[in-house]
């Protein structure tokens, strides 16, 4: 049986709606896992959307150490000059051994928090992090990939993958249930097939 896994799900203002979803309905429903809002701006939080979110938790590692991983959401406040620093709670998720996940903008908190030093990586393009972190650890790393990329208990993916977003983060932390995250892949490969057949472009 699997055993139950602790999520902390991070947000800041102005959130990215379909970046989460899948990955935080997928993990409860399937998986039994608890998923947490965490941030540390006050709540209510706004999306992009103008949905709002209130977290349950704050950032600070002292309210996280239940958290068996961390998504952290991505947002245009991530590239902001004020984007705060989440690297604490990051940093000991990680060495206890923990996933960390950030998908889009959020990327940029993990490289910040030196996460990517020596596991392959992906965000928004190569230019795009580099524009953002000119000197971060681990830049050689970086894939330019259109889907998401785990490496050592650490997975990233640009904004516009959500579904490999969570299928990586998942197989990531149940290695065990391979096979039922599989199916999740192909559910989605599925999709897109079928969107390519029926447009004959793949668009």
């Amino acid at each position: 049986m699997t055993a139950s896994k602790t999520i902390g799900v991070l947000f800041i203002e102005g959130y990215a709606d379909w970046e989460y979803g899948m990955l935080a309905a997928s993990a409860v429903e399937w998986f039994g896992a608890r998923a947490i809002a965490i941030s540390p701006h006050a709540s209510p939080l706004t999306s992009i959307a103008g949905f709002r979110l209130d977290a349950a938790r704050g950032a600070n590692p002292a309210e996280n150490k239940d958290l068996d991983a961390v998504a952290v959401i991505g947002s245009d406040g991530w590239a902001a000059k004020d984007a705060p620093d989440v690297s604490p709670l990051l940093k000991a998720v990680a060495a206890r051994g923990g996933v960390i996940g950030g998908i889009c903008a959020g990327t940029l908190a993990l490289a910040r928090a030196g996460l990517f030093e020596d596991v392959g990586h992906t965000s928004n393009g190569r230019d795009w992090i580099l524009g953002h972190e000119p000197a971060y650890a681990g830049a050689a790393n970086y894939r330019d990939v259109a889907h998401a990329v785990a490496d050592n208990n650490i997975v990233s993916a640009p904004g516009s993958a959500p579904g490999t977003f969570a299928a990586a983060f998942l197989e990531t932390l149940y290695p065990e249930q391979a096979g039922q995250i599989g199916e999740m892949r192909a559910m989605f490969a599925r999709e897109h097939a079928m969107v390519a057949r029926e447009h004959g472009d793949g668009s």
